[in-house]
């Protein structure tokens, strides 16, 4: 049997474009990319904590650096620049892989720098 985990996301990503006249997909800085452990192409799921729309679509990289988080194409329709966002993307794992894995957590500020990194979600307190 297969598992669906958490692989990698960016936690409270704000977005910095929307461009609906552009190929669907959601571009990433590409350091983000490689600390959240995402590839190009990739599916990912968004979660738009600013308004409530979840959506599924995939990753562009955009320039290194550049702090971007862009909605491209429909998703452009459901995020505002500015709305904080959850990028979260999955893997299937057997037992084995699944007892032994740690997602890469990336925690994000306000502005797309780093807050910090994890690979495990603190309890939740009553």
């Amino acid at each position: 049997m297969l598992l669906t985990l958490l692989k990698g996301k960016l936690h409270m990503a704000a977005v910095t474009q929307a461009e609906i006249w552009y190929d669907g997909s959601c571009a990433i800085d590409a350091d983000l990319i490689k600390l959240a452990g995402l590839r190009e192409f990739e599916q990912i799921d968004i979660y738009n904590v600013s308004n409530g729309e979840r959506f599924t679509t995939y990753v562009i990289q955009a320039a290194a650096g550049s702090r971007t988080i862009s909605m491209n194409g429909a998703a452009a329709r459901k995020v505002q620049i500015g709305d904080r966002i959850i990028i979260a993307a999955y893997g299937q794992f057997d037992e084995a892989e699944a007892a032994n894995f740690k997602p890469s957590l990336v925690y994000l500020n306000p502005d797309n720098s780093i807050d910090r990194i994890s690979n495990a979600i603190p309890e939740q307190a009553a």
